[in-house]
């Protein structure tokens, strides 16, 4: 059986970049700018309160996970404290085994792992497009274990590192996506949670060279073209074909990176007919010619 959430993970090619401890201790208050990279990291003592620009407030605890797919700015705090203190992730990797909030003497009250990875992919932007904004995970102790064996890698120096953090990081992302809530904003995941919409999105996975119509989509979800363009609108966060496109765009651009790649074979491998038509198709997602893309990509 197709998996898309597999198919997403085998077009990221993820990889740790930064891992890190923090810990606080009385009042203090946080606020780290926009970063735009994917970032994560699982409370290991105590709790904060977390505000996510463009999200209700999160109360984190022990034992919570969190993925931000594009970190926006938020502000973390623990107590009465009001004024944060301003932080700009893409400095604030330095040497220190961790980085220290509040009253600085003393046992911590609250400590946590994080870390912050990109994608070795063609399409860097494909999982912020397909998920929510925040992914709140609570009570899973695997995702603490693998944010550990996490920070363990990145502070060692051996072989193969970035071949295990890679793997890592991809096991971290799959079981947070698994235990996501199917409540959580539209995307794939509460896609997937809907057995008729995950029908139709399991075939158009397998088969995107297939001609596909909103018909024959809506045909193997079980339900009426309207109703079917509606759900899945709803539910996702795009219209089907949207969605489609979208799909088969990355998939071509993981391919024209390939050497050699063949214009003819990669336009009928995404559904198109004609390279023509898909190199019309692709200039105006892209913004640059198949040929130009593979050329800027090699």
């Amino acid at each position: 059986m197709s998996d898309p959430l597999s198919h997403v993970m085998q077009l990221l090619h993820p990889r740790a970049v930064f891992s890190k401890g923090i810990s606080g201790a009385g009042d203090w208050a946080v606020r780290y700018s926009e970063f735009g990279e994917p970032s994560f990291c699982a409370v290991l003592e105590g709790g904060c309160r977390l505000d996510v620009d463009g999200q209700e407030r999160l109360d984190l605890i022990a034992g919570d996970f969190l993925l931000l797919p594009a970190t926006p700015g938020f502000t973390m705090a623990a107590g009465e404290s009001e004024r944060p203190v301003q932080v700009d992730p893409a400095h604030s990797q330095g040497s220190v085994a961790e980085i220290r909030h509040g009253r600085a003497d003393g046992p911590a009250e609250f400590r946590l792992l994080g870390g912050w990875f990109q994608f070795d992919a063609a399409d860097p932007g494909l999982l912020a497009s397909l998920l929510p904004q925040a992914v709140h995970v609570r009570g899973v102790p695997r995702l603490t274990a693998l944010v550990r064996m996490v920070r363990e890698e990145t502070d060692a120096s051996r072989p193969g590192q970035g071949a295990v953090l890679g793997r890592l990081v991809e096991l971290l992302l799959v079981e947070a996506l698994r235990a996501a809530p199917a409540q959580a904003s539209p995307g794939l995941l509460r896609g997937l949670a809907d057995a008729r919409l995950a029908a139709a999105l399991v075939e158009l996975h397998a088969r995107p060279e297939r001609a596909w119509t909103m018909t024959q989509l809506a045909e193997q979800a079980a339900l009426s073209r309207s109703a079917f363009f509606e759900r899945f609108t709803r539910v996702v966060g795009v219209a089907p074909m949207e969605y489609l496109l979208a799909w088969r765009m990355s998939l071509a651009r993981m391919l024209l990176r390939q050497p050699n790649a063949d214009l003819t074979d990669v336009a009928e491998r995404v559904g198109y007919s004609s390279a023509s038509t898909f190199s019309t198709a692709f200039s105006r997602r892209v913004g640059l010619s198949p040929g130009r893309y593979a050329r800027s990509s090699a």
